[in-house]
Protein backbone atom coordinates (compact mmCIF):
# COMPACT_ATOMS: atom_id res chain seq x y z
CA UNK A 1 0.00 0.00 0.00
CA UNK A 2 3.02 2.26 0.37
CA UNK A 3 3.25 2.38 -3.46
CA UNK A 4 0.91 5.34 -4.06
CA UNK A 5 1.06 5.15 -7.89
CA UNK A 6 0.13 1.46 -7.87
CA UNK A 7 -2.71 2.20 -5.47
CA UNK A 8 -3.91 5.09 -7.65
CA UNK A 9 -3.94 2.84 -10.74
CA UNK A 10 -5.80 0.13 -8.83
CA UNK A 11 -8.46 2.59 -7.64
CA UNK A 12 -8.84 4.03 -11.13
CA UNK A 13 -9.10 0.54 -12.63
CA UNK A 14 -11.75 -0.59 -10.14
CA UNK A 15 -13.82 2.58 -10.61
CA UNK A 16 -13.45 2.29 -14.39
CA UNK A 17 -14.63 -1.30 -14.18
CA UNK A 18 -17.85 -0.12 -12.47
CA UNK A 19 -18.50 2.18 -15.45
CA UNK A 20 -17.77 -0.68 -17.90
CA UNK A 21 -20.26 -2.95 -16.12
CA UNK A 22 -22.83 -0.15 -16.30
CA UNK A 23 -22.27 0.19 -20.06
CA UNK A 24 -22.77 -3.57 -20.45
CA UNK A 25 -26.00 -3.42 -18.46
CA UNK A 26 -27.19 -0.46 -20.55
CA UNK A 27 -26.51 -2.54 -23.67
CA UNK A 28 -29.11 -5.01 -22.49
CA UNK A 29 -31.75 -2.31 -22.01
CA UNK A 30 -34.03 -2.37 -25.00
CA UNK A 31 -34.61 0.74 -27.03
CA UNK A 32 -36.72 0.93 -30.17
CA UNK A 33 -33.75 -0.17 -32.29
CA UNK A 34 -32.31 -3.64 -32.74
CA UNK A 35 -28.91 -4.28 -31.18
CA UNK A 36 -27.08 -7.58 -30.73
CA UNK A 37 -26.13 -6.51 -27.19
CA UNK A 38 -29.82 -6.80 -26.30
CA UNK A 39 -29.38 -10.59 -26.21
CA UNK A 40 -26.00 -10.68 -24.42
CA UNK A 41 -27.48 -11.56 -21.04
CA UNK A 42 -29.64 -14.45 -22.30
CA UNK A 43 -28.60 -17.93 -21.22
CA UNK A 44 -29.78 -20.99 -23.19
CA UNK A 45 -30.19 -24.46 -21.70
CA UNK A 46 -28.02 -26.33 -24.20
CA UNK A 47 -26.05 -29.55 -23.85
CA UNK A 48 -27.21 -29.94 -20.25
CA UNK A 49 -25.84 -26.60 -19.08
CA UNK A 50 -26.62 -22.91 -19.18
CA UNK A 51 -24.79 -21.39 -22.16
CA UNK A 52 -24.63 -17.77 -23.42
CA UNK A 53 -26.82 -17.31 -26.49
CA UNK A 54 -23.89 -16.13 -28.64
CA UNK A 55 -22.23 -19.55 -28.09
CA UNK A 56 -25.08 -21.53 -29.68
CA UNK A 57 -25.62 -19.32 -32.72
CA UNK A 58 -24.59 -16.17 -34.52
CA UNK A 59 -26.62 -13.05 -33.76
CA UNK A 60 -27.06 -10.38 -36.43
CA UNK A 61 -29.13 -7.28 -37.19
CA UNK A 62 -30.57 -7.65 -40.73
CA UNK A 63 -32.88 -4.61 -40.29
CA UNK A 64 -33.19 -1.73 -37.82
CA UNK A 65 -36.14 -3.42 -36.06
CA UNK A 66 -35.12 -7.08 -36.46
CA UNK A 67 -32.61 -9.43 -34.88
CA UNK A 68 -31.81 -12.85 -36.25
CA UNK A 69 -30.01 -15.79 -34.74
CA UNK A 70 -28.57 -18.52 -36.93
CA UNK A 71 -28.54 -21.47 -34.51
CA UNK A 72 -25.66 -23.81 -35.29
CA UNK A 73 -27.19 -27.00 -33.89
CA UNK A 74 -30.78 -27.76 -34.91
CA UNK A 75 -31.45 -29.44 -31.55
CA UNK A 76 -30.96 -26.10 -29.75
CA UNK A 77 -33.53 -24.07 -31.72
CA UNK A 78 -36.39 -24.67 -29.25
CA UNK A 79 -34.11 -23.92 -26.29
CA UNK A 80 -33.07 -20.62 -27.90
CA UNK A 81 -36.71 -19.69 -28.56
CA UNK A 82 -37.68 -20.55 -24.95
CA UNK A 83 -34.73 -18.58 -23.49
CA UNK A 84 -35.73 -15.47 -25.47
CA UNK A 85 -39.38 -15.72 -24.43
CA UNK A 86 -38.42 -16.32 -20.77
CA UNK A 87 -35.88 -13.43 -20.75
CA UNK A 88 -38.47 -10.83 -19.76
CA UNK A 89 -37.44 -8.55 -22.64
CA UNK A 90 -40.91 -8.67 -24.19
CA UNK A 91 -39.67 -10.27 -27.41
CA UNK A 92 -41.55 -12.86 -29.51
CA UNK A 93 -39.19 -14.93 -31.66
CA UNK A 94 -40.31 -16.58 -34.91
CA UNK A 95 -38.56 -19.85 -35.84
CA UNK A 96 -37.78 -20.73 -39.46
CA UNK A 97 -35.70 -23.92 -39.52
CA UNK A 98 -32.46 -23.03 -37.72
CA UNK A 99 -33.03 -19.29 -38.13
CA UNK A 100 -34.73 -17.45 -35.28
CA UNK A 101 -36.09 -14.03 -36.22
CA UNK A 102 -36.91 -11.54 -33.47
CA UNK A 103 -38.92 -8.47 -34.47
CA UNK A 104 -38.30 -5.50 -32.15
CA UNK A 105 -41.70 -3.95 -31.42
CA UNK A 106 -41.94 -0.20 -30.85
CA UNK A 107 -41.96 0.79 -27.20
CA UNK A 108 -44.99 2.34 -25.52
CA UNK A 109 -44.48 5.53 -23.51
CA UNK A 110 -45.16 3.58 -20.30
CA UNK A 111 -42.55 0.94 -21.18
CA UNK A 112 -40.02 3.67 -22.03
CA UNK A 113 -40.47 5.19 -18.59
CA UNK A 114 -40.06 1.78 -16.94
CA UNK A 115 -36.82 1.21 -18.87
CA UNK A 116 -35.57 4.67 -17.88
CA UNK A 117 -36.18 3.74 -14.22
CA UNK A 118 -34.27 0.48 -14.68
CA UNK A 119 -31.43 2.47 -16.23
CA UNK A 120 -31.49 4.76 -13.19
CA UNK A 121 -31.22 1.74 -10.90
CA UNK A 122 -28.24 0.40 -12.87
CA UNK A 123 -26.57 3.82 -12.63
CA UNK A 124 -27.17 4.01 -8.87
CA UNK A 125 -25.62 0.54 -8.45
CA UNK A 126 -22.56 1.76 -10.38
CA UNK A 127 -22.34 4.90 -8.20
CA UNK A 128 -22.48 2.71 -5.09
CA UNK A 129 -19.69 0.52 -6.50
CA UNK A 130 -17.52 3.60 -7.12
CA UNK A 131 -18.20 4.92 -3.61
CA UNK A 132 -17.34 1.51 -2.15
CA UNK A 133 -13.98 1.62 -3.94
CA UNK A 134 -13.41 5.10 -2.48
CA UNK A 135 -14.32 3.96 1.04
CA UNK A 136 -12.10 0.90 0.79
CA UNK A 137 -9.17 3.00 -0.47
CA UNK A 138 -9.58 5.58 2.30
CA UNK A 139 -9.83 2.85 4.94
CA UNK A 140 -6.62 1.27 3.63
CA UNK A 141 -4.92 4.68 3.65
CA UNK A 142 -5.92 5.33 7.25
CA UNK A 143 -4.46 1.96 8.26
CA UNK A 144 -1.19 2.77 6.49
CA UNK A 145 -1.06 6.21 8.10
CA UNK A 146 -1.83 4.70 11.52
CA UNK A 147 1.06 2.25 11.04
CA UNK A 148 3.28 5.27 10.37
CA UNK A 149 4.11 4.36 6.76
CA UNK A 150 2.97 7.71 5.32
CA UNK A 151 2.76 11.18 6.88
CA UNK A 152 -0.62 12.72 7.64
CA UNK A 153 -0.30 15.49 5.02
CA UNK A 154 0.40 12.87 2.31
CA UNK A 155 -2.70 11.02 3.50
CA UNK A 156 -4.72 14.22 3.16
CA UNK A 157 -3.38 14.91 -0.35
CA UNK A 158 -4.07 11.37 -1.51
CA UNK A 159 -7.56 11.46 0.06
CA UNK A 160 -8.29 14.56 -2.04
CA UNK A 161 -7.03 12.72 -5.12
CA UNK A 162 -9.26 9.71 -4.38
CA UNK A 163 -12.23 12.07 -4.01
CA UNK A 164 -11.39 13.72 -7.35
CA UNK A 165 -11.28 10.30 -9.02
CA UNK A 166 -14.61 9.44 -7.42
CA UNK A 167 -16.17 12.66 -8.72
CA UNK A 168 -14.78 11.98 -12.20
CA UNK A 169 -16.27 8.48 -12.39
CA UNK A 170 -19.61 9.55 -10.88
CA UNK A 171 -19.80 12.24 -13.60
CA UNK A 172 -19.10 9.57 -16.25
CA UNK A 173 -21.91 7.43 -14.82
CA UNK A 174 -24.32 10.38 -14.82
CA UNK A 175 -23.43 11.19 -18.43
CA UNK A 176 -23.92 7.56 -19.50
CA UNK A 177 -27.32 7.51 -17.78
CA UNK A 178 -28.35 10.76 -19.44
CA UNK A 179 -27.37 9.41 -22.87
CA UNK A 180 -29.22 6.13 -22.29
CA UNK A 181 -32.36 7.91 -21.07
CA UNK A 182 -32.33 10.08 -24.21
CA UNK A 183 -31.94 6.96 -26.34
CA UNK A 184 -34.80 5.19 -24.55
CA UNK A 185 -37.19 8.15 -24.68
CA UNK A 186 -36.45 8.82 -28.37
CA UNK A 187 -39.51 7.85 -30.41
Amino acid sequence: MSDINGTRKDIEHRMGRAVEVLQDEFGGLRTGRASTSLLDTIQVKAYGTSTPLNQVGSVSVPESRMLSIQVWDKTNVKAVEKAIIDSGLGLNPAVDGTLVRIPIPPLSEERRQELAKVGGKYAEDARIAVRNVRRSALDDLKKVEKDGDIPQDALHDFSDEVQALTDKFIAAIDEALSNKEQEIMQV
